[in-house]
């Protein structure tokens, strides 16, 4: 297998197992909890999914499927309510499959070309970085909160014997 296809299925597999996570962390939320916040510095799970399909939309939609750039990123931040669980997730889960099936088209030339995308200089393998790690980490903070709203393990890893070596 060469190099870009690799890097390319190693990353769709990591960019869609955040999905099924953050559809955890939403069914054992009620729509108000969705929309929570710990404090006024702390963002809402529901702020967070919206954040995170601007966030892909502008990186892996339109720099790498070079689409227009229409995203509104403080937007994101100032929404406090308007849509339901579903809705959420039905976006988040459209716009994590519209990234992936412009990652798997990428040639190797486009994958080293470099774009400018939010200010920053990055690779179309930069560009796919950046989409897998950002949606890990507030994948991440999800599952946090969620933990701390619901005293509850998520079972992400239920059944997997993590010790095997």
């Amino acid at each position: 297998m060469s190099w870009d296809v690799e890097f390319k299925e190693q990353s769709i597999i990591r960019i869609k197992e955040n999905p099924p996570r953050i559809k955890k962390c939403l069914d054992r939320l009620s729509e108000k909890e969705v929309w929570q916040k710990a404090n006024e510095s702390s963002n809402s799970v529901a702020v967070l999914i919206l954040h995170l399909c601007g966030n892909i939309r502008q990186y892996a939609i339109s720099s790498l499927g070079d689409q227009p750039d229409g995203r509104n990123r403080s937007e994101e931040f100032s929404t406090e309510g308007g849509k339901t669980k579903a809705e959420l997730l039905a976006k988040l889960e459209s716009t994590v499959e519209e990234a992936c099936d412009i990652i798997h088209q990428q040639s190797q030339e486009q994958l080293l070309r470099v774009r400018s995308v939010q200010g920053f200089e990055l690779s179309g393998m930069g560009i796919i970085i950046h989409v897998t790690e950002h949606l890990s980490y507030h994948t991440g903070q999800i599952a946090y909160w969620t933990k701390i709203l619901k005293d509850d393990d998520l079972g992400f890893y239920a059944g997997v014997d993590l010790d095997v070596k």
